[in-house]
């Protein structure tokens, strides 16, 4: 049984034969690829949706990626280069999203639905009228309806277009190979649900496009095999449209570009190739007997779909985990191991049940830490010596893989097989050039499992190298970093030392600031007291002195009435004789001069306190 590392080979096995998805693919076409059923058997419509191995969303155009590299082989790449399409291609990036996929177009503009059913001359004619931009933005629509963007409405809306397509008549090798090349892209597209043939980095001869549209070439673009691949005859091959047996799975007739993985199992009898997961749903692994040292016991097999041949699994888990295990990171490594895992759960031998509760406890390790180099030491010593397979099970084959000789272990169930078909009975004497032949090859098995361990024993070494370097460079720059910790402590230390002194320095001032303020405080104290001591005192001589002010006022007012006085008495003197009734008779004024005195007198205190008020 081929692994989906290995290759698979007929009883003359071709030498250009790739495992799946093992065939040159250029670097910007792995992460835009779309998986579709192109059979019209199976269309989009009717397909399981659980048939996917990417466990995408049920849509016609399903996309995938690939982690690997992809090797370049030049008798591959045929037709498949990095150059763009000249002009049509450029601008895709420029284009915004179209998120109405029905709209009316006015002047030289197409909708998809007049491409996928108007006429094929009339399509190319407004296709050469039409700008760049208006063929990218074209283009750019159909591949946001392979992607499913908008949910139900894009998948209507390509099963319609899808519809149209493959309704018509009048699309033959002859009228196609006259078509615009855009059309021609947007055409396959739709038939196959693949949108890279929509991208502007891949670029297909027109020839090989109508072929794809034909199915006489596999839509894998990775792939690009003539139909029937390798010339196979059996009745999947021919019977299946657009079905090639290098690349599609058996079941679900799809395609991926998962390699290094437990996900596909190949026939080494038919060369052909199928999900795990698909054959897992159809019933294709399960238990079954087998003979093995005269002992019939159960253990899990699969039955290849195309030629009904049986093979154990076992051997082939253990071939991918010895093989592709140390390349795995630790969320392929769960991965894989869950699916080994699902295998392996009603498996009844001793050996399988030993293979699946050691995937279970590497799961758990895994999950709670365990670094993936070390679980897959711990899964290559459980293979290396707990999981020893039978030597009466296998057949080599003739043509090496990628990565090693396969020895598939294969357990053919014939009913009929009469019991002394599979050796010698126990007991019997050999020749002794059998049992050399039997030694030499116990020798070689084991010379090839010692050059195996030596191998594994290198790539650990380096592995534990590169460990090691890496750690040393983690450890020079975290001393680094250390001795950079040290100086911003010290610098930290003194920014520290220099607040504390400026916190030292402002306590000073503030208790001098404190006892300055006590002092101003009780200076105002005994001012306030001085105040509140002496307010009557104040008052008696500003009344006393206000008294006095007054009386010298009347003395003054009186020296300046007796003046006055003379002055008239003078005056009336002159006349000599004149009559002593007047208005100014000096003995009135000395009486008004007197009683205004004693007023003066009189006068009491409070009032003239209250004046001061």
């Amino acid at each position: 049984m081929g692994t989906s590392s290995g290759t698979n080979h007929h009883q003359e096995p071709p030498v250009s034969m790739l495992p799946p998805r093992q065939h040159p693919i250029s670097a910007g076409v792995q992460a835009s690829l779309s998986l579709a059923s192109s059979d019209p058997a199976v269309s989009p419509d009717t397909q399981d949706p659980t048939s996917n191995s990417d466990q995408g969303q049920d849509f016609p155009a399903e996309s995938a990626s690939s982690g690997e590299t992809w090797p370049i082989e030049t008798n591959h790449s045929n037709g498949i280069t990095g150059s763009k399409l000249g002009k049509e291609k450029e601008g895709v990036n420029r284009i915004p999203k179209l998120q109405v996929i029905r709209r009316s177009y006015s002047g030289n503009r197409l909708s998809l639905r007049e491409v996928a059913q108007d006429r094929v001359e009339v399509i190319c004619e407004k296709m050469r009228v039409m700008t760049d931009e208006l063929l990218d933005a074209l283009k750019h629509e159909l591949r946001m309806i392979l992607e499913g963007s908008g949910g139900v409405r894009h998948v209507d809306e390509f099963l319609y277009l899808q519809k149209l397509v493959h309704g018509r008549v009048d699309l033959t090798a002859d009228s196609l190979a006259n078509a615009h090349p855009v059309q021609l892209e947007i055409l396959v597209a739709i038939n196959t649900g693949v949108q890279a043939y929509l991208l502007q980095s891949v670029s297909i001869a027109p020839s090989r496009l109508v072929e794809v549209f034909f199915y006489k070439r596999c839509r894998n673009i990775a792939c690009q095999s003539s139909l029937p691949a390798e010339e196979c005859s059996c009745g999947i091959c021919v019977s299946r449209s657009g079905f090639c047996n290098l690349c599609m799975c058996l079941i679900c007739n799809k395609f991926d570009f998962e390699v290094n993985t437990c996900r596909w199992i190949g026939c080494d009898m038919c060369s052909h190739w199928t999900h795990t997961e698909c054959a897992m749903r159809v019933g294709q692994i399960g238990t079954g007997q087998s003979v093995k040292s005269g002992v019939d016991h159960a253990e899990m097999l699969f039955r290849c779909q195309a030629c009904q041949t049986m093979s154990k699994l076992l051997g082939w888990a253990k071939d991918v985990l010895q093989q592709c295990a140390n390349g795995w990171n630790r969320e392929t490594l769960m991965r894989e191991l869950n699916f080994i895992s699902k295998i392996f759960h009603l498996s009844q031998d001793s050996k399988g049940r030993k293979l699946y509760q050691k995937c279970g406890e590497l799961l758990e390790k895994l999950k709670n830490g365990t670094p993936e180099p070390m679980a897959c030491r711990m899964l290559l010593h459980f293979i290396q010596d707990g999981v020893k397979l039978a030597k009466s099970a296998w057949r080599p084959t003739t043509l090496a893989t990628r990565f090693k000789v396969n020895m598939f272990y294969v357990a053919e169930l014939e009913l009929d097989m009469p019991s002394n078909s599979l050796g010698e009975d126990v007991g019997h004497p050999i020749s002794p050039q059998e049992a050399c032949n039997k030694i030499a090859d116990v020798v070689q098995e084991a010379v090839r499992k010692m050059e195996m361990v030596a191998e594994e024993k290198m790539r650990l070494f380096k592995r534990a190298r590169l460990a090691l370097e890496v750690c040393d460079r983690e450890l020079e720059d975290k001393a680094r970093k250390v001795q950079e910790l040290q100086m911003e402590r010290h610098m930290k230390k003194q920014q520290v030392e220099e607040l504390e002194s400026i916190i030292r320095l402002k306590q000073a001032e503030a208790d001098m600031f404190q006892l300055k303020a006590n002092e101003a405080k009780q200076e105002a104290e005994r001012l306030q007291s001085i105040v509140f001591a002496k307010p009557d005192k104040s008052e008696q001589d500003y009344s006393s002195m206000y008294l006095k002010r007054r009386l010298e006022e009347a003395e003054a007012e009186k020296q300046y009435i007796f003046e006055s006085i003379k002055v008239q008495e003078s005056q009336r003197a002159l006349p000599g004789s004149g009559s002593g009734a007047g208005n100014g008779d000096p003995a009135q004024m000395l009486n008004k001069i007197q009683d205004l005195l004693k007023n003066v007198y009189r006068m009491p205190p409070k009032t003239e306190g209250q004046q001061t008020k």
